[in-house]
């Protein structure tokens, strides 16, 4: 069943009727035309089936089956909706698939090095197969706004907090919570895309809420205003956001490069949390984060280049380390940091498998 109303709906009439003749091309068998349909949808539907399955490698599988899917059965698509409703329908059950067969998680996360090194404080909940998402790829979408009643800002959406966030509901509780919160579609709407009832999507959606409101609020998770529209932050908040966050990266590159355990220190707030995947263990504290970057990131003879990057709309650093063998400084993991105001709430490490998707070299030359 396809749905009558949708947020974000064109309207405009040229744009309506170049849709219609590329969708009747398509469906006799044009694939040039099917390209053209599909490809202003391509980025946002990967963002949402990464908000679904924390991966970006699992999103671009759920994207290509997605597109797959719609190019065989574009003759089903009656036109009642949107063809980016329709799109969003087909990928969020493609997503809902893949959690079901769980034939991509990790049974057993491979520790880290380091994570024997130290105790953790507590079981992380940063889920194994958790990846960062490239900003770069984020410059790609196209400019939709989401429905009247999202209660996500698009920056919020996409930050590694509220994706990790995510990964602890259950899959359908997560898909409906997306789809209402995060894109706006009503709950009449998330129904028939899920084939379900409206009240088992509202129930669903109350239970979820309450689960990533927990999460979002506790300790150390760095939030942005919900439910306010884009209007009410000026430009010079903005300017003066940024310029904050540019310093704070600047002072903890220095720390990194110079080795200066205090100065590092100095920087992060008195609960922050340190955390591995996909390793399921987290550093909580500025005691844990003194002993583990004391004993570890800084012990001897270790130091360190950092290139900078971003990543879930947030800063992030490619780290290399010096080889002593050699005249380079080889990958050794990509940090995405996670800012309130001059002070960072947490700091999460990934291996060096995510580097290349950000365009960060194995190896960097030795300067002069």
């Amino acid at each position: 069943m396809e749905m009558d109303t949708e947020p974000n709906t064109d309207t405009d009439t040229g744009t309506e009727t170049n849709t219609k003749d590329l969708i009747a091309r398509a469906r006799s068998g044009d694939q040039n035309a099917f390209r053209d349909l599909v490809q202003g949808h391509s980025h946002e539907l990967q963002v949402h089936c990464y908000r679904i399955l924390g991966s970006l490698q699992d999103a671009e599988d759920a994207l290509q089956e997605t597109l797959v899917s719609a190019w065989r059965n574009l003759g089903e698509f009656g036109g009642r909706s949107s063809l980016r409703t329709w799109l969003y329908k087909i990928a969020t059950n493609r997503c809902l698939s893949m959690l079901r067969a769980d034939s991509r998680r990790p049974r057993i996360a491979a520790l880290p090095p380091e994570a024997g090194l130290l105790e953790p404080t507590s079981a992380g909940d940063a889920p194994p197969w958790l990846e960062p998402y490239p900003d770069v790829l984020l410059d790609h979408l196209v400019d939709q706004r989401p429905g009247p009643e999202a209660r996500y800002e698009s920056s919020e959406a996409i930050s590694l907090a509220f994706i990790i966030a995510l990964q602890l509901l259950p899959p359908r509780q997560r898909a409906v919570l997306v789809l209402r919160d995060v894109l706006g579609y009503h709950a009449s709407e998330v129904a028939q895309m899920l084939d379900s009832t409206q009240e088992s999507v509202q129930s669903a959606l109350k239970r979820a809420r309450a689960t990533v409101d927990n999460h979002l609020t506790a300790p150390s998770t760095s939030r942005t205003a919900r439910q306010q529209p884009a209007a009410t932050s000026t430009a010079a908040t903005s300017a003066a956001s940024t310029s904050t966050e540019q310093r704070l990266v600047a002072r903890f590159t220095d720390a990194l490069e110079r080795a200066d355990l205090a100065a590092l220190i100095d920087l992060l707030v008195t609960d922050v949390r340190l955390s591995m995947p996909p390793a399921m263990l987290e550093y909580r504290g500025i005691e844990s984060a003194e002993r583990i970057l004391a004993e570890v990131t800084f012990r001897p003879g270790r130091s360190y280049r950092v290139v900078p990057t971003r990543a879930n709309g947030q800063p992030a650093i490619g780290l290399y380390l010096a080889d002593p063998h050699a005249d380079v400084h080889r990958a050794y993991c990509l940090l995405v940091i996670t800012t309130a105001g001059d002070q960072i709430t947490a700091i999460t490490s990934f291996t060096t498998n995510v580097m290349a998707r950000f365009g960060l070299p194995r190896t960097l030359p030795e300067t002069d």
